[in-house]
């Protein structure tokens, strides 16, 4: 939790994680490929605050990746109907994504007034959480086999739509086809000396850039390639 109530912070340098001692090998190969971060509220939502705030700051400067990322909002409705969601139930949630949006087309800097509303916030992360169980849902013969649950609707149920569950690697893959969003996650886990990298879905162009370290996600900044 962040002292002053912020759920996404403003950049900061990447040297702002780095312990105070001798920074590690994996904290140097950190800053040679990042020169910022921007710190998310651990609350539970991290991972899908930071996934949408990353994607549609990526995006605040293409009026046409803009409406896409609207249209597959809009389009997304689908998702939820064909797994049994009543609209009466996400419409509330969609309408706020939407909302988003349209204020970010409008006003490049109301992505981050929006996502420290705690209100607007979590009404995006309740949206995404519902799309994330709609999509595992509708294409349960698939994701079956990787959620350890006996029943995929059940862990859909429990781990997925209700807020403050920490995500996994499923809903995370699921979210990425969901919404079509290549997201590129650099993992500080392990012993090994060498950061892992996760391109989700494989072989994809990512939009975004996350930092996960101790089941926490932050949003990165890549240095710019030379």
């Amino acid at each position: 939790q962040m002292e002053d109530g912020t759920l996404i912070s403003s950049s900061e340098d990447i040297s702002s994680l780095f312990p105070i001692q001798t920074p590690s090998a994996k904290y140097q190969d950190l800053g040679s490929q990042f020169s910022g971060v921007r710190k998310v509220c651990g609350d539970g939502n991290c991972f899908y605050r930071a996934f949408c705030f990353a994607h549609l700051e990526s995006v605040l400067h293409s009026a046409r990746a803009l409406q896409r990322f609207k249209n597959k909002i809009i389009q997304s409705s689908k998702i939820l109907t064909s797994a049994g969601f009543e609209e009466s139930f996400f419409k509330h949630y969609m309408d706020t994504v939407l909302h988003v949006v349209e204020q970010c087309q409008a006003d490049a800097n109301a992505l981050f007034r929006l996502f420290n509303d705690p209100t607007t916030s979590d009404s995006v992360v309740q949206y995404l959480r519902l799309l994330t169980s709609a999509h595992l849902q509708n294409h349960a013969d698939f994701f079956c086999n990787f959620v350890e649950a006996p029943d995929l609707q059940v862990y859909c149920h429990q781990e997925v739509e209700p807020m403050a569950m920490e995500c996994d690697h499923v809903d995370i893959l699921a979210l990425s086809q969901a919404l079509d969003i290549c997201i590129h996650i650099v993992s500080m886990e392990g012993d090994e000396e060498q950061l892992a990298h996760h391109i989700i879905p494989e072989g994809g162009e990512p939009s975004l850039y996350l930092l996960y370290q101790g089941s926490h996600y932050n949003i990165l900044y890549p240095r710019p390639q030379l």
